[in-house]
């Protein structure tokens, strides 16, 4: 039997618009609890989100943004970003996700490469000052308008009088573009996953259909919201179900995730397996009254069995789901379903999503392998994104004529149709759920005097999964380089989970007969010299 399937095809995939699909959900439930911003103590409505989103929407247009224009936004996740993104949607810009980490570097090549015009931004978050960074680099971009969060200038934008309907004098459709997600690309620099209305509204849904949403429900979403993970299985999912988001605290911390749960009555949660670890080995983790908890999605890497077994028998999850996917698939093309079993929960990622196919084929013919053979898992439907942004020949090698987008990773698929991830083909990281590409950080590092040259694996680590590891030779007369010298040259200019935790410096690189760098080989060798297992 072929590694083939295609998914359920009811109910049928939603054929409208964020913003309608927002206005049938404000229409049916709009007194019922819409958003809750912990952090800030405030809470809305559905019909009161209507209003706010429409009110910033008018505000943006003000600005002089229309149909198909770039806003971007930079914060950590709060109430602003969730309304910022719904007032986008419901106007037809694009909305541009910059990952909170970003240094200069980044934010720089984002803006210029997306043409964002407008730009909002948080202050700070933690140690960044972000108000710091946009003024060095927005000068060398095509941002027109920069507005701060908390502001008067965002006060005034967030604030609008009039009607949408008298300002919005353009059409809008599913297939509209209407989100940019940077993901890093293996040459060097990140691709711009172009999603539209129809992308990622039926993958938010879909993915929490799979769970059983109603409006009953309450998601608690610690998961960052410029990843799809929070603005689309997060944000979109609840907002097509009328569903109550709950957004514990601009970033990850277990405690106030834990709590959150507790005193809002979250029905769900959502987290990378490093969450939920972090929740359950928290020291306060039983003074917490989990009880309301039956469901949440965990995806970003596999999940032990362990955790698992926690999040069904201690926080009252039996629930719990396993999600795959990524950026370019809006994001999930596999899950579990509410009743599998524990081990299809923890050894697979699932079976394929509802309106989508998949396939496993032979990386080098292209051929479709059989059940339980090993192949590259490639994945077709609604969910496949309409390109990387301004680039067709990077779009041309991820999504083929046949409209089959190449994940890049090696999988097998069992006799019962669902999947397990067995490996990569090419060398990209996962860190505590960030998807790292080795080659944008040896770019950057070959831009050190003292580099000659520089390979960047991926190591073992109990925490995250993977820590990342440079290998570097060096220039004859160099002065000697440690851990500590490659992450100052970095600090700063690299978001800091692309930061070599291990640097080791050595005379050549292991190479297969052919000339090429045998990275399979250097994870082992790093493992070993570091006595990492």
């Amino acid at each position: 039997m072929e590694s083939y399937a295609a998914g359920e095809t009811q109910p049928p995939l939603l054929e409208e618009t964020i913003g309608a699909n927002l206005e049938r959900t404000v229409a049916a439930y709009g007194e019922r609890e819409a958003l809750v911003d912990v952090a800030s103590g405030r809470r809305w409505t559905w019909a009161e989100l209507d209003r706010d989103v429409d009110a910033l929407a008018v505000g943006i247009v003000r600005a002089g943004i229309g149909k198909g224009d770039r806003v971007g936004i930079w914060s950590p996740n709060c109430a602003e970003w969730t309304l910022t993104q719904y007032a986008t949607a419901r106007i037809g810009a694009i909305l541009v996700n910059l990952n909170p980490a970003y240094r200069t570097h980044e934010l720089s090549y984002a803006l210029n490469q997306s043409g964002t015009r407008l730009l909002v931004s948080a202050p700070s978050f933690k140690t960044s000052d972000y108000r710091a960074m946009v003024t060095e680099v927005v000068d060398q971009t095509p941002v027109e308008q920069v507005v701060y969060l908390g502001s008067p200038e965002w006060d005034a934008l967030a604030s609008a009088q009039g009607s949408l309907a008298d300002v919005v004098t353009w059409t809008l459709s599913p297939h509209d573009p209407i989100n940019i997600q940077y993901t890093s690309g293996t040459t060097g620099y990140p691709k711009g996953a172009t999603l539209s209305h129809r992308n990622i509204l039926n993958n938010g849904y879909f993915t929490t259909e799979l769970i059983g949403f109603t409006e009953q429900d309450r998601l608690c979403i610690p998961v960052p919201f410029y990843h799809c993970f929070g603005m689309v299985m997060g944000n979109l999912g609840c907002t097509s179900h009328g569903a109550t988001m709950v957004i514990p605290a601009p970033g990850f911390d277990p405690e106030i995730t834990l709590r959150t749960i507790a005193e809002e009555r979250c029905t769900g949660v959502y987290g990378v397996p490093t969450m939920f670890i972090a929740m359950q080995n928290h020291p306060t983790f039983a003074e917490h009254d989990l009880s309301s908890l039956r469901t949440g999605i965990m995806a970003g890497s596999i999940c032990p069995v362990e955790v698992m077994k926690r999040c069904v028998n201690d926080m009252h999850m039996a629930e719990v789901s396993i999600a795959y996917g990524m950026t370019e698939t809006s994001p999930v093309s596999c899950q579990t379903r509410s009743d599998d079993d524990l081990e299809r929960r923890t050894a697979t990622i699932g079976r394929v999503h509802p309106h989508v196919e998949v396939k496993i084929v032979d990386p080098v013919s292209g051929a479709t392998v059989e059940r339980g053979e090993t192949g590259e898992l490639c994945t077709r439907g609604y969910s496949v994104m309409l390109g990387y942004w301004d680039d067709p020949e990077k779009t041309a090698e991820a999504i083929d004529a046949d409209g089959w987008m190449h994940t890049g990773d090696l999988a097998e698929m069992r006799e019962d149709g669902y999947c397990t991830i067995v490996g990569r083909i090419k060398d990209m990281v996962i860190r505590g759920g960030e998807n790292i590409y080795p080659r944008e950080i040896e770019e950057f590092l070959y831009q050190h005097p003292d580099v000659e040259d520089v390979q960047v694996v991926g190591v073992p680590d109990e925490k995250y999964g993977e820590e990342l590891c440079a290998w570097i030779k060096l220039r004859d007369g160099a002065e000697p380089l440690d851990a500590d010298a490659v992450r100052a040259f970095v600090d700063g200019r690299l978001a800091h989970y692309k930061i070599p935790r291990y640097v080791m410096v050595v005379d050549e690189f292991p190479m297969t007969v052919t000339g090429k760098i045998r990275k399979v080989q250097m994870r082992e060798e790093s493992a070993r010299a570091l006595g990492l297992s």
